[in-house]
């Protein structure tokens, strides 16, 4: 590691195998905590390169726990995080809301490792226990629309680096990572990310792997469409940049999406979304990020019918009764 970290100073970049080999070091638990936190270090004072990513990707995918979840177009709904932001839990909620409509959401998350609260931390809040076990995430699937994959039960690197990361309090490059790990390998991706440079490194990547998805990035910074400024989407072949009106929604400030201080808080909006007693503003956060998985599942959908079917789930509880399905199969 030592050599590595001076090759890096260096201001030189490791190529894909080698960004290969070091990660399967860092599943195989070679390094201490101090190398890692260095390690991640050179990567908030430089931009990884798309070589770098991939071969962490590489990694990450060869050493994971691979669950074959059947043949079903199902959508994973994820941000990288790391966005400073500290929303309420928008890509999970929107995963429900997906499920009330009919569609099928395999949805691959952490612990909040730069926010208060992740998608593990909120659903663990409400008793969920997490599961490798196969046929308990087809069952869950099944009954709910969801299966939820905890990220550390799935990939070894993942869980060998939660120490350091939690204990850094900021982005680093697992953030750029976790999106693209899923084990299933989903059909389709709706993928939130922080910055411009990071989208075109997901663009790339979904183009060399064939990955069906829609990339999204709100113009101030957030890794979510958050109706607070305009937002930039970006498939394989195409991109725009539209506004809460090209959606027929409302906009939002900053403060309509704070998540709160504490889990709790965080579980509590979460609640609250779902069961329509949010505000507008945070309904029509999670109606139009579940409208664009909608669109990534189905192009010729529209972007009015989308964001129909998205509120019909929020609005008529369908959502809501998904999740409390999911609950009652993963406790």
């Amino acid at each position: 590691m030592n050599q590595i970290l001076s090759t890096l100073f260096e201001h030189k970049s490791l190529s894909r195998s080698q960004a290969r080999d070091i990660m399967l070091n860092i599943a195989d638990g070679k390094y201490n905590d101090n190398q890692l936190s260095a390690f991640m270090t050179v990567f908030l004072m430089r931009s990884i390169t798309s070589e770098e990513l991939t071969g962490f990707r590489d990694a990450i995918l060869m050493r994971r726990v691979a669950i074959d979840l059947g043949d079903t177009n199902a959508i994973d709904i994820v941000g990288t995080g790391g966005d400073g932001k500290n929303t309420f839990n928008i890509s999970t909620a929107s995963c429900f809301v997906v499920a009330g409509a009919g569609r099928k959401v395999v949805k691959h998350g952490n612990y909040g490792a730069s926010s208060v609260s992740g998608a593990s931390n909120v659903l663990e809040q409400h008793g969920v226990k997490f599961t490798a076990d196969q046929d308990k995430l087809r069952r869950s699937l099944e009954g709910s629309g969801v299966s939820f994959l905890h990220a550390p039960f799935f990939s070894p690197a993942l869980k060998s680096v939660g120490p350091v990361r939690r204990s850094l309090r900021m982005r680093t490059f697992f953030n750029m990572l976790g999106p693209l790990v899923n084990p299933t390998l989903p059909k389709n991706q709706l993928l939130g990310v922080y910055n411009l440079k990071l989208m075109r490194l997901y663009r790339y990547i979904a183009q060399n792997e064939n990955i069906n998805c829609m990339i999204v990035h709100s113009l101030d910074g957030y890794d979510e469409i958050s109706l607070t400024f305009p937002f930039k989407v970006v498939t394989n072949d195409k991109e725009i940049v539209l506004e809460a009106s090209s959606l027929g929604l409302s906009g939002a400030t900053p403060e309509d999406l704070y998540g709160g201080e504490t889990v709790e808080e965080a579980a509590k909006v979460f609640d609250d979304v779902l069961s329509c007693r949010a505000s507008e503003a945070k309904r029509n956060c999670v109606i139009a990020n579940a409208a664009f998985a909608l669109l990534t599942l189905d192009p010729n959908l529209g972007m009015s019918e989308a964001v129909a079917q998205a509120r019909e789930s929020l609005e008529s509880g369908a959502a809501l009764d998904s999740f409390r399905r999911f609950v009652e199969l993963n406790k």
